[in-house]
């Protein structure tokens, strides 16, 4: 059982999902046909008349904003599913527990928390790619450049988000101000809506630490070549990659404590 334990824990966590399927259709078009439709082409026809020909590094306003707006809607997405979770399965109602007196480890109980993250990840991307789409935001293909950056960025965030929300033990409206200190400045200070390059190193260095904006770049080097050095490149990896990887390994240690105790 060893083996697919941990898709058996995500499964019951998509059956619980799909009670929410509405919600989660209407969350994953809606976001995206508003910020297209107020800053993508309002916003956007503002800055291509005042640039002209050459919009936003070279491309029209919306395909620069394209891969930031995906890579954000990932995130979102991928966050909402391992932080309440969690606190449901370590607080509310303690099914965690539950499930780890069974012959599933606390490991495997966190990477089934994920995969049902991957799933919702998944969704929002593809469903966001394909607005953009319609909006003419983006060629075909682009689909599998942007979408795969999306989910990187999208996936990198949850496993530290997932670490994080392991660490509550009251209820105490913690994750609002997470997302009124944490993923609003990430979003407004990531080279979404500008490069990231003009702005002061005062609050560039958030940037730096987003995986928003490492994601953003793979993608619009990606999709319509923005210009990106390759050890830069690389760098933008191997920092999602190690945000990734740390905030598993740590995502595993914390589930370990609270489920062994």
């Amino acid at each position: 059982m060893s083996g697919s334990s941990a898709w058996h824990v995500a499964e019951a966590r998509l059956r619980n999902m799909w009670k929410w399927k509405r919600a989660i259709i209407f969350y994953g078009l809606g976001g995206p046909l508003l910020y297209l439709t107020s800053i993508g082409l309002g916003v956007g026809a503002l800055v291509d008349q005042h640039n002209g020909a050459a919009g936003m590094q070279g491309v029209p306003y919306l395909m620069f904003l394209a891969p930031a707006l995906l890579a954000a809607a990932s995130i979102q997405g991928a966050q909402d599913e391992v932080t309440f979770p969690t606190l449901a399965g370590f607080i509310w109602s303690k099914l965690f527990f539950a499930q780890a007196a069974t012959s599933l480890s606390p490991r495997q109980i966190a990477n089934g928390v994920l995969i049902a993250s991957a799933v919702r990840a998944v969704f929002t991307t593809i469903t966001y790619w394909l607005v953009l789409r319609v909006f003419g935001a983006v060629d075909t293909a682009s689909a599998l450049p942007l979408i795969l950056s999306g989910l990187l960025a999208g996936m990198c965030f949850a496993t530290v988000m997932l670490w994080v929300a392991a660490h509550v033990k009251n209820d105490d409206g913690f994750f609002a101000i997470v997302g009124r200190f944490v993923i609003t400045p990430m979003f407004l200070f990531s080279g979404t809506f500008y490069p990231l390059q003009p702005l002061p190193l005062s609050v560039q260095w958030i940037g730096w630490l987003s995986p928003l904006w490492h994601a953003t770049e793979i993608g619009r080097a990606l999709s319509f070549g923005a210009g990106v050095h390759a050890q830069l490149f690389a760098v933008h990896v191997a920092f999602l990659a190690l945000m990734g990887s740390a905030g598993l390994l740590l995502a595993h240690r914390q589930f370990e404590r609270r489920l062994t105790a």
